[in-house]
């Protein structure tokens, strides 16, 4: 939960930063201070504890950005589709709630599922320090383990804090 909150402070000092401040209102010095101190602290936090992070400077504002690696599951079609309706109802149950345990431990940042009716068949936004904990997570999937589906992981970089659009 105390990730949570920090996560959505971040994501308003980073929202108000690349917006336009609204008429009449200045940023001083110090509240830019202060913005850059917190963000300096969330990255020495995510340091160490193994997260991997840079800075980059966005050309056209001078903001600096806090980037940090990610690691995205791909949930692919697996070799075992053919369970009965009462046993595909039952894991689907069990797989749904195995993501909301992630999301709510704090492992996973979103999940869904895809659209269409292709191999890929949804992704999980794991927020967790290496390729090993995300491969390992995703992995206790209910539906991976019957080999309903089948999990790829690739590490992914996003910047800290920006809302989804």
């Amino acid at each position: 939960m105390e990730r949570l909150k920090k996560a959505a402070v971040l994501l308003l000092l980073l929202g108000l930063a690349c917006q336009e401040a609204p008429k009449g209102l200045e940023q001083t010095v110090s509240e830019e201070g202060e913005k850059e101190k917190y963000i300096r602290e969330i990255k020495e936090k995510l340091t160490a504890e193994g997260y991997q992070t840079f800075d980059y400077v966005d050309a056209e504002t001078n903001d600096t950005i806090l980037m940090q690696q990610y690691f995205i599951a791909f949930l692919k079609t697996g070799p075992n589709r053919d369970q009965p309706k009462e046993t595909l109802d039952s894991l689907q149950n069990a797989h749904l709630a195995h993501l909301k345990k992630m999301y709510v431990d704090g492992y996973a940042s979103i999940s869904g599922p895809f659209g269409d009716d292709g191999d890929i068949r949804g992704i999980t936004i794991y927020n967790v320090p290496n390729l090993k904990m995300a491969d390992s997570l995703a992995n206790l999937d209910p539906m991976v383990k019957a080999g309903r589906l089948e999990i790829e992981v690739h590490p992914w970089w996003a910047a800290k804090g920006f809302p989804l659009r």
